[in-house]
């Protein structure tokens, strides 16, 4: 392609020539190439999009993969739309009015061990509309941030219907006729006092509120009100149990405060890693002086909730319970729990790991990419894979490797990038009638219904936050920084102001996740599948707004992320066993609907990828999969089971997800079945890095946060190891909340078992922090009394409570396969040791350093004598440590894991500790440093 530059833009300054539009050094075509499709649709949808919108409506691009998109993006019913599922209610709307469903009992189909879904489906217990109404078609008359207010006009007659997630009430304003509710059935009515009707219909508990002055009347099954010449009313569903009498009172204090706008607002604080929501409602007074409305909350909102109690009464849901409060806004407070750019290096284990990592990445400089498709979507795919390969490639110095993936990124990025005049592949078109930038070629409706764009962009965005860290000046705005810009704005744009795409097109705000489809018009409402492809999103725009410093598009990611991360585990997972129908049979979905969920996919039966398409990609910014790891065993355990044994396909990201919960299962795995094809967006170096190294970090620890966007905690049998990544070119202190520090280079990612590799030289990111004058990689456990819990290893063979001269012994070359036996090991005592047993487990870190030597593995034992007879009461032994071959001190520390252990600790009474070192494998000598260097500290004291 030809690359336009256009000097001295600022942001996303354009300058347009016939067709194409330039952005810094790249562009987008500003003409629809040749033989490209646009949305496509009912009538003139294609070319006016606001065919079914209202004057009234707000201006700028309309919103598209909502809830409610149907009856704007036209595409099966030209006249009106299919269901809506606001939540607790769902809707659908008619020429004479508006239908109610609020389906309390699923209906369940397939089977517990295969396809299978759940829905609760549209089924119409009333229709509220007008006398003599009869509109051809329903349009939109404007919308807010999870509310819309259909319009209706015909025969004389207008109505307007505000609906929205987590509203019981629809407000109504009409002209032209009496309000009319038509019930399926003969309405029961339960009580009738001038201007408030409550009544069942289809088994459901329903109030109609008129102004003062006005009645209801019933007539066979339909009530009527002339609303007193009015013209406003509202109607509200009531949740089961309780008083109903006394609770349509209580609703009856907001009836008439229509709901008239809602906005959500966040702010991602740091210091303490919160995300602190608000979501507001906006009311009108039509009658009296009441500001609040009645709230219905998902699960993901109420284990949240702060500052506000809800009512007894809960609402039946496709999501589960909905809780109520009222009021005018409520809040939700959520810990943000980190990403990284990928998971740590912390040592691959043995020398045979460290060369069979290095084969697999050194397979990869011819075509790190390794593209399977030339459209947005399998592009994206290749991007993300060369990612993944770039960043471990730079953790394990494989600098060719990773500037063979840079290289391949960058080349790729610019050719998307640019547009020039005549050109149909491999572009950006941006359609301003629509508000949206569709590549081409486009794939899975991404053009024509506008599908998935966030799990296209989220591909190239990610690999273009990467590429930023080593290559920042490519990621200026006067470069192609723009151009990844315009893509995050595409899916989901965080700046209101902008009017050229609507406000967070993909995400839902009050759901709390994605929407694949752009037009949503099924029975069952929008659709989201891979859950796991919408937070590598979420997860690109915080590694881009880290490595640029654009902190709004960092806190976007974190808004999107955290609260998604909250809706996958209750809505993709129900993790608590809450939220799905008990006879669904199923512990995960593979697709959630408007009106339920589904145990399968789009494109396969295959147990699978039915579980599989919500895990992948696996990347640095997909540890929330692994927050509760008994979960993760779960989730594998059910695939097991419907699959009739192990996976067969798509085995690396099935182990890879096991690996949160069980990494050393999942390296077994991967041992015994390294003839597996790689799905195709992975890579064999990065399953066997992921893998590998999550054996030895153990699970996520979300018990400990930081004040870093770009920071984690794993924890092994106890003993933590701490994470985070400096992309400014300043040092940078980061805190965890249990007071644990580490001092971060500028351009450097560490753990605390003092392993550090590059990480870039981007400048962006928050500002230095000054360095701490205290920064242990184990602090000293502080003594009470004579007992020194923190042993350090001395050259004479002793292990005193005290640091003595810095020096080094000799562990012997290995000479063979010595893994869990010492032999010729360097033996460390004490003796006479008396101290309570305090709980915990063992944590050391041994300085050791093999030269030049390839494939060396060190090992050590730790025996406990608690009583000083003679015998071993518990006897730990570790992992062995694959040494690397460059000079210089490692650090093998607890993480790597027990290899063994037997017996139990207790109190020491007259006790001995001994500590062995020796070499499991490798043909050369070690370096272990002593004196005031390896320690080991005991859980006693």
């Amino acid at each position: 392609m030809i690359v336009a530059v256009a000097a001295g833009l600022l942001g996303l300054g354009v300058v347009r020539s016939a067709d194409a539009a330039v952005v810094g050094a790249g562009g987008y075509a500003d003409t629809l190439p040749a033989g490209r499709s646009l949305p496509t649709g009912c009538g003139s949808v294609t070319t006016n999009p606001r065919q079914w919108v209202t004057a009234n409506a707000p201006a700028g691009a309309v919103p598209t993969n909502d809830w409610w998109s149907s009856i704007l993006f036209k595409r099966t019913d030209c006249a009106y739309g299919e269901p809506l599922h606001a939540h607790p209610v769902s809707y659908d709307t008619f020429g004479d009015g508006l239908g109610f469903s609020y389906t309390t009992t699923p209906a369940i189909s397939g089977s517990a061990t295969g396809v299978g879904e759940f829905h609760y489906p549209y089924v119409q217990d009333i229709r509220v509309g007008v006398t003599g109404l009869n509109s051809p078609d329903v349009k939109v008359d404007g919308w807010s941030d999870w509310t819309v207010t259909p319009y209706w006009s015909g025969n004389g007659r207008t109505m307007k219907a505000t609906i929205g997630h987590g509203l019981p009430f629809a407000y109504f304003q009409v002209t032209g006729g009496d309000a009319q509710i038509t019930t399926s059935g003969s309405p029961a009515v339960w009580s009738n006092g001038g201007a408030t009707i409550g009544f069942t219909a289809g088994g459901h508990d329903y109030v109609a509120y008129a102004p003062t002055g006005a009645t209801w009347t019933v007539s066979g099954t339909t009530i009527r009100s002339s609303l007193a010449g009015r013209g406003f009313f509202s109607v509200a569903v009531l949740p089961s149990g309780g008083d109903r009498a006394a609770l349509a009172n209580t609703y009856g204090q907001y009836a008439h405060a229509h709901v008239t706008g809602t906005r959500v607002s966040y702010s991602y604080t740091p210091s303490n890693a919160t995300l602190t929501t608000t979501y507001a409602f906006t009311t009108t007074a039509r009658q009296g002086g009441a500001t609040g409305t009645v709230i219905a909350l998902y699960p993901h909102q109420w284990n949240h909730l702060t500052g506000s109690t809800p009512l007894a009464q809960t609402y039946v849901s496709a999501r589960g319970p909905m809780k109520i409060i009222t009021g005018t806004q409520f809040r939700t407070s959520m810990k943000y729990t980190g990403v990284l750019p990928e998971v740590p290096a912390v040592g691959d284990g043995s020398g045979a790991d460290l060369a069979t990592i290095t084969g697999h990445l050194n397979a990869e400089l011819a075509d790190p990419l390794d593209i399977r498709g030339d459209d947005t979507y399998w592009t994206g795919k290749g991007l993300g894979r060369a990612a993944r390969i770039a960043e471990i490639a730079d953790q394990l110095n494989l600098t060719s490797v990773r500037d063979a993936a840079l290289n391949a990124i960058r080349g790729r990025l610019n050719d998307w990038f640019t547009a020039s005049p005549g050109e149909t592949s491999r572009l950006f078109h941006l359609d301003q009638a629509w508000g949206t930038l569709i590549g081409y070629p486009a794939s899975y409706g991404s053009d024509q219904e506008l599908n998935d764009h966030h799990f296209h962009y989220g591909y190239y965005i990610a690999a273009a936050a990467t590429l930023a860290k080593f290559d920042p000046a490519w990621a200026k705005p006067a470069q192609y920084g723009g151009m990844v810009d315009l893509l995050i704005r595409d899916a989901n744009n965080y700046d209101r102001s902008d009017t050229r795409f609507p406000y967070l097109r993909d995400f839902d705000i009050y759901a709390g996740h994605d929407w694949a489809s752009g037009h949503g018009a099924f029975g069952a409402g929008n659709n989201q599948e891979s859950s796991s492809e919408g937070m590598n999103f979420a997860n690109a725009l915080i590694q881009w707004g880290q490595a640029t410093g654009d902190t709004a598009v960092r806190d976007a990611g974190v808004f999107i992320y955290t609260t998604q991360a909250a809706a996958i585990r209750e809505y993709w997972f129900d993790v608590r066993d809450q939220n799905f129908p008990a006879a669904f049979g199923h512990r995960t979905v593979g697709m959630v609907w408007g009106d339920g969920g589904a145990y399968a996919t789009w494109f396969s039966a295959e147990p699978e990828m039915i579980q599989g398409i919500n895990m992948l990609p696996v990347t640095g910014g997909h540890f929330y999969l692994g927050e509760n790891p008994g979960y993760v065993l779960t989730n594998y355990n059910e695939l097991v089971r419907n699959n009739g044994g192990p996976p067969t396909v798509w085995q690396d990201i099935i182990w890879e997800f096991l690996a949160l919960g069980d990494g050393d299962a999942a390296l077994a795995n991967l041992r015994a079945g390294g003839g597996f094809t790689p799905e195709e967006g992975e890579s064999r170096a990065h399953t066997f890095h992921w893998i590998r190294n999550l054996a030895a970090l153990g699970t996520v620890d979300t018990s400990v946060t930081a004040d870093h966007p770009l920071a984690k905690v794993f924890v092994k049998n106890g003993a933590r190891t701490y994470a985070a990544s400096n992309t400014t070119r300043g040092p940078l202190t980061v805190t965890f909340s249990n007071g644990t520090v580490l001092n971060v280079p500028a351009g450097k990612t560490v753990t605390s078992g003092a392993h550090t590799w590059s990480g870039g030289n981007a400048s962006g990111g928050p500002g230095p922090s000054p360095t701490p004058t205290v920064s242990p990689t184990i602090s000293p456990t502080p003594t009470s009394g004579p007992f020194a819990a923190t042993r350090y290893l001395r050259s004479d063979g002793t292990l005193p409570g005290t640091a003595g001269t810095p020096g080094g012994v000799t562990v012997a070359a290995a000479n063979g396969n010595h893994d869990g036996t010492p032999v010729n090991a360097q033996v460390f005592t004490t003796a006479g040791l008396t101290a309570p047993y305090r709980g915990g487990s063992t944590a050391f870190d041994l300085f050791v350093d093999a030269g030049t030597t390839v494939a060396n593995g060190t090992q050590a034992r730790i025996s406990y004598d608690l009583t000083g007879d003679g015998s071993w009461d518990r006897v730990e032994t570790y992992r062995y440590f694959a040494t690397d071959p460059v000079a210089g001190w490692e650090h093998y520390t607890q993480a790597a894991g027990l290899y063994s252990s037997s017996g139990t600790l207790g109190d020491l009474s007259g006790g001995r500790v001994r500590v062995e070192v020796w070499n499991a494998i490798g043909g050369g000598t070690t370096t272990l440093g002593v004196g005031d260097r390896s320690l080991v500290r005991l859980p006693f004291g």
